[in-house]
């Protein structure tokens, strides 16, 4: 996952001065967690599909009417705020958009009866920063350093945090920025433990997940790697494997799909980790590895992979992926790997037929015993089903929320949207892409244009400010090109080292930050003393 260089100036836009704490979030936290995995609509937990859609409005021409909960939506819990008078602010996503606009909006200055309550919704406990989870393959970095939990994060600041899954979206806004003058309601969010939020404001920060679909056998057969649970499961997976194969002369072999930033941090990673013992081999449609990353970052990154002897397979595509028993069992004599016929069944290993994507390439198999997936994403707003209602979210095609400059969702002047939520194009007409570092350059502008819109404010526009990209290549590597200095690649040790200031300043809080920093210096401390008496021990022995 590619993050960017940090500059100084940007450290002025990180939350400062937590107010107070309340403690409405830890009574809610409570709630069942048996909800589904994505987001849905209508009455039945079962169903797939959702539409994000308003009630009807007023006759053309004459006043709208009132916003009115249903007659269903009565009978549902209602989610108490602190405050009947001051703004409510309801936050659907705990990622990198959706915690640093609650905390932006906290850090503030805020006349007393403006000062609004933030509700902060995510479906996990914990803020997950994505960037590092390969050092947690590396145990480099401990789970409690880049996955906090939100209730430690947000217990000096007055955001409330409710663990809990989206099912339904009810906007009212479509009647204008202040609705009717009895009225500021600007809708209501219905969550599926049956909780009913009704709010001023809207931040949809609800991120994205790995698109394993669109391939035969993915779904079932492949790792995705975007998640925390995603990253605990291969290590255990890659654990699994290590001791099975501990001493024996069969290698462990791990085939990563796609090499975009992070399927070359994850081949970059994971052979470092089986060394001798394993084998990875990395495919990707294009002709290179991360095709739009800086020169220098791809150089650096194709240097590691290839000391590493990890295989690149440039120019393929997967056509499907099966396990080596289905294979053998629907007697398909065909699939070979390294000249020689797949000799016995093994349920957990996988077989993945290549097509070439270019001309001059064959056809052919691979055998794996692991398969990670790291193409392609989805948003969790998921595509709007045919409805009567006239006014709905408008999405593009991948089902991302289109906003305005500002990150308001047109026609909807009370919901925000941002990162892998949001579609979003800078002046040249781009679409902004779903990285770590748009969603948290956007975070502050959102929370600005909260205060802003709340205080009756001009908004300001969006900026994106691209300040370099930087990738890790393992325990000790890494490749680093910030946009300041064109040519400049900062690699190796070094690199390493600056990623990992980079990273610790952009961590959520300031108690974090002083706590991480702490273990990371002693962790660091311990291994120059490790590596000193090594170099001692061999001088020693060698004399």
């Amino acid at each position: 996952m590619a993050f960017v260089a940090y500059s100084a100036s940007t450290t002025a836009l990180l939350p400062f001065n937590r107010i107070f704490s309340g403690g409405m979030g830890k009574k809610w936290n409570r709630l069942s967690p048996g909800y589904s995995a994505r987001l849905r609509a209508g009455p039945s937990a079962l169903s797939r599909t959702s539409s994000f859609s308003s009630a009807a409005a007023g006759k053309a021409g004459g006043a709208p009417p009132l916003p009115q909960l249903s007659e269903a939506e009565k009978t549902l819990p209602i989610y108490t705020w602190p405050h009947k008078k001051k703004p409510r602010v309801c936050i659907l996503g705990g990622g990198f958009g959706g915690l640093y606009t609650a905390l932006r909006l906290e850090s503030l200055l805020w006349p007393e009866d403006k000062k609004p309550q933030v509700l902060l919704v995510d479906q996990s406990e914990r803020f997950v920063f994505k960037p590092m989870l390969y050092e947690l393959l590396t145990g480099e970095v401990d789970e409690w350093e880049i996955a906090p939990r939100f209730s430690e994060l947000l217990a000096n600041t007055g955001v409330e945090f409710l663990q809990d899954r989206v099912k339904l979206l009810h906007p009212f806004d479509h009647w204008g920025m202040n609705g009717h003058k009895q009225s500021s309601c600007g809708g209501t969010v219905l969550l599926e433990s049956g909780l009913l939020i009704e709010y001023d404001w809207l931040v949809l920060a609800l991120g994205a997940e790995a698109k394993l679909d669109v391939v035969p056998g993915a779904l079932e057969f492949a790792l995705p790697f975007s998640t925390l649970e995603d990253a605990c499961r291969v290590d255990e997976k890659l654990k699994t494997l290590e001791r099975t194969k501990f001493g024996k002369d069969s290698f462990i072999r791990v085939a990563v799909v796609g090499c975009g930033y992070s399927g070359v941090e994850l081949a970059a990673t994971i052979s470092e980790r089986l060394q001798d013992r394993g084998i990875v081999q990395a495919i990707n449609v294009e002709s290179t590895i991360c095709p739009t990353a800086p020169t220098g970052n791809r150089e650096a990154a194709l240097k590691v992979l290839s000391s590493r002897q990890v295989q690149l397979l440039l120019g393929y595509f997967v056509r499907c992926i099966q396990r080596v028993s289905d294979v053998e069992a629907s007697g398909d004599a065909t699939v070979i790997r390294e000249g020689k016929d797949i000799a016995k069944h093994n349920s957990e290993k996988y077989v993945l037929e290549l097509q070439p994507a270019e001309k001059g390439l064959e056809s052919q198999n691979l055998e794996a015993d692991l398969v990670l997936w790291t193409v392609g994403s989805k948003p969790l707003l998921p595509a709007l089903e045919p409805c009567d209602k006239p006014h709905e979210l408008p999405l593009n095609a991948r089902g991302q929320a289109e906003t305005d400059e500002t990150l308001r969702v047109k026609g909807h002047p009370r919901i925000f949207a941002l990162g892998d939520s949001a579609s979003l194009r800078d002046s040249t007409g781009k679409l902004l892409p779903a990285t770590a570092q748009v969603a948290f350059q956007q975070a502050d502008f959102a929370g600005w244009n909260l205060w802003a819109a709340i205080n009756h404010r001009p908004l300001l526009p969006f900026r994106f400010q691209n300040l370099g990209e930087m990738m890790t290549l393992g325990r000790n590597d890494a490749a680093i090109s910030p946009s300041f200095a064109d040519g400049l690649t900062l690699e190796g040790p070094i690199g390493h080292a600056a990623r990992k200031l980079a990273y610790l300043i952009r961590l959520p809080t300031e108690e974090h930050r002083f706590k991480v920093g702490l273990s990371w210096f002693a962790k660091s401390a311990v291994d120059s003393v490790a590596l000193l008496q090594s170099t001692l021990t061999k001088v020693l022995s060698g004399t």
